[in-house]
C-alpha cells in the first residue's frame, strides 16, 4: 500500500457529517395540554444520541388543534418556558394536522389532546398508510379521576400512552387487559412540568396560594362558599398574604369549560376583598417559589406542589366525591377543612401514597422517564413500524367510533369528509377575515357558555 503524501487527506481526520435532526411534533388543544405536550416531547428526547456520537439536534413543531379551548397567545406566554416559541406554534384542523404529518415526515409525534381527538387522530394517521410512520405518543395530562375506561379506550392504539405514576400504570394495564387489548404500550414516567427548588421558609413570608380548578366545582353556591372561606381565612389572618392563582381570564378556555369565574364572583362578594388577598395568574411554578401553604379542592398543582415537599392541603369542605376529583386524594393525608386550616393545622403526606403516585419528592424524578426515552429509541431504530391498530374500530364500536370521527370531519375509516381538506386560501386579506370570523365565532361560543347557559340552567331549577 503506497504511502500517504502530505497532500492526501486522512479519511479518519474529516469532519463527521451533522447527524439529521429528530423532528418531533406535538399536537394540542388547550394551555394546559400544550404545556403537558411539549414538555413531555423535551423529556422524551432530551438524550437523542443514542449511540455515543455527538447528540442528534431535535426539532419541534408546535401545532394547536382549533377548537373551543385552543390557546389564546398569553395563555401560552403564561404557560411557562417549554423550549419552543410560541411564535411559531400555529392553529390547524385535525385534516390540516394529517396532511402535515404526511408532508414533513416526522419522526415522533406527542398527541396532547382529549380522549376522542387521540381517537379520531389514530385512525386518520392509519388512513394515510405511510410507509414510514412515527411514533405515537400520548397521555395524561394529570390527576385521572374520572373516565377512566373510556378516556384509556380512546387512547388505545398509540405506540406510548404515558402514566404518570405507578398506580395510573397499574390501572391503565389492568383496562386494557380487561377488555382483550394490547397493554404493552402503558409506559409509567411522570408529569413533565414537575421541579422547581425544595421548598424553604423564608424569615417573614407567610403565603396561602388556593389552586382554583375552571369546573370543580362546578355551582354557584359551592364556587362562592369556597371564595368566601378564601376572604375570610385571609381576613383572620391579616399578615398572611392569601393568594388566588386563577387558571385563565374571563372569556379564555382552559382544558375544562369555566362558566362561572371567580373574579366575576369576586367582584359581587359583601363588604370586598382585604388588603391581604389578591387574584394572580402566571406559570404555576413560579407561584409555587412563595407558596408556603398550597390549598386546592383537586388540582394537578397539589402535585407540583408535593413534588417540592410544600406543604399542601386538599378541601374536604364540599365533601369527598367523585365528581370533586378529590376522591383521588384518599390515604394521602392530605384532606383537611378550611375550619382546621384557619386553626392552623397543617396536613402531613403520607409517605406510602406519595411513593405510588409519581410526585418522586425522594429525588428520583431525574430517571422518571428513562423507560420511556428507551422505549421511544427502539421504536425509532426500528424505522418501519406496524400499522395503527386501536381497540376502537368500525367492527368493535360501529355505534360510537364514527361519530367521534366525525367531530373532527373524518369518514368512518379515517380519510378525510368531502370538503373537510379546504384549499389555503391565498392572500392576507383573506386569511385576515377569514381569522376574524374564527374569532368571532369562538367568542359567541364563549358567551354562551358563560352567560347564556348558566342562565337556561337557573330557568330550568325555578
Amino acid at each position: 500500500m503506497p504511502p500517504r503524501t502530505s497532500n492526501q487527506a486522512d479519511p479518519a481526520d474529516a469532519p463527521a457529517e451533522p447527524r439529521q435532526a429528530l423532528r418531533v411534533a406535538v399536537l394540542a388543544d388547550s394551555d394546559t395540554r400544550w404545556k403537558w405536550g411539549a414538555l413531555t416531547a423535551r423529556r422524551l428526547t432530551a438524550e437523542a444520541a443514542g449511540d455515543g456520537r455527538e447528540a442528534r439536534p431535535v426539532e419541534v413543531s408546535g401545532l394547536l388543534l382549533r377548537g373551543r379551548a385552543t390557546p389564546t397567545p398569553r395563555q401560552l406566554a403564561e404557560v411557562g418556558e417549554v423550549g419552543i416559541d410560541a411564535g411559531r406554534v400555529r392553529e390547524v384542523t385535525a385534516v390540516e394536522f394529517l396532511h402535515t404529518v404526511r408532508d414533513e415526515g416526522y419522526d415522533v409525534v406527542v398527541l396532547a389532546l382529549v380522549g376522542g381527538g387521540v381517537q379520531a387522530t389514530l385512525h386518520g394517521l392509519a388512513a394515510l398508510d405511510l410507509a414510514r410512520r412515527p411514533v405515537i405518543v400520548t397521555g395524561y395530562v394529570g390527576v385521572v379521576y374520572e373516565k377512566l375506561a373510556d378516556g384509556l379506550l380512546l387512547r388505545h392504539g398509540a405506540d406510548i400512552v404515558l402514566a404518570n405514576s405507578a398506580h395510573d400504570a397499574e390501572r391503565f394495564r389492568a383496562v386494557y387487559e380487561g377488555v382483550g387489548a394490547d397493554a404493552s404500550a402503558v409506559t409509567e414516567a411522570a408529569l413533565p412540568f414537575l421541579g422547581g427548588a425544595p421548598y424553604s421558609p423564608e424569615e417573614g413570608r407567610d403565603t396561602v396560594v388556593f389552586a382554583a380548578q375552571p369546573s370543580v366545582p362546578a355551582s354557584r353556591a359551592d364556587r362562592t362558599y369556597l371564595l368566601r372561606r378564601l376572604v375570610e381565612h385571609a381576613r383572620l389572618h391579616p399578615r398572611r398574604e392569601v393568594l388566588l392563582k386563577l387558571r385563565s381570564k374571563p372569556g379564555e378556555h382552559t382544558t375544562h369549560i369555566e362558566e362561572l369565574p371567580y373574579q366575576k364572583l369576586a367582584q359581587k362578594l359583601p363588604g370586598g376583598l382585604p388588603p391581604n388577598f389578591r387574584l394572580v395568574y402566571g406559570h404555576m411554578g413560579e407561584v409555587l417559589d412563595r407558596t408556603d401553604l398550597l390549598v386546592t379542592v383537586s388540582s394537578t398543582a397539589a402535585l407540583e406542589s408535593l413534588h417540592r415537599r410544600i406543604p399542601t392541603a386538599v378541601l374536604t369542605d364540599l365533601g369527598v366525591r367523585e365528581p370533586l376529583g378529590n376522591h383521588h386524594f384518599v390515604g394521602s393525608g392530605l384532606l383537611t377543612s378550611w375550619d382546621r386550616l384557619d386553626g392552623g393545622h397543617h396536613p402531613r403526606p403520607d409517605p406510602e401514597w406519595l411513593a405510588g403516585q409519581g410526585v418522586a419528592a425522594d429525588g428520583s424524578y431525574g430517571t422518571a422517564y428513562d423507560t420511556a426515552r428507551a422505549k421511544v429509541a427502539g421504536l425509532l431504530a426500528e424505522g418501519q413500524l406496524p400499522p395503527l391498530a386501536p381497540y376502537y374500530t368500525p367492527t368493535t364500536a360501529p355505534g360510537y367510533l364514527p361519530g367521534i370521527l366525525a367531530r373532527h370531519h373524518l369518514a368512518p375509516d379515517g380519510t378525510p369528509l368531502p370538503g373537510a381538506a379546504a384549499p389555503q386560501e391565498p392572500g392576507r386579506v383573506r386569511g385576515a377575515v377569514r381569522e376574524t370570523v374564527r374569532n368571532a365565532a369562538r367568542g359567541a361560543y364563549r358567551h354562551g357558555v358563560q352567560r347564556v347557559a348558566p342562565v337556561i340552567r337557573r330557568m330550568g331549577e325555578l
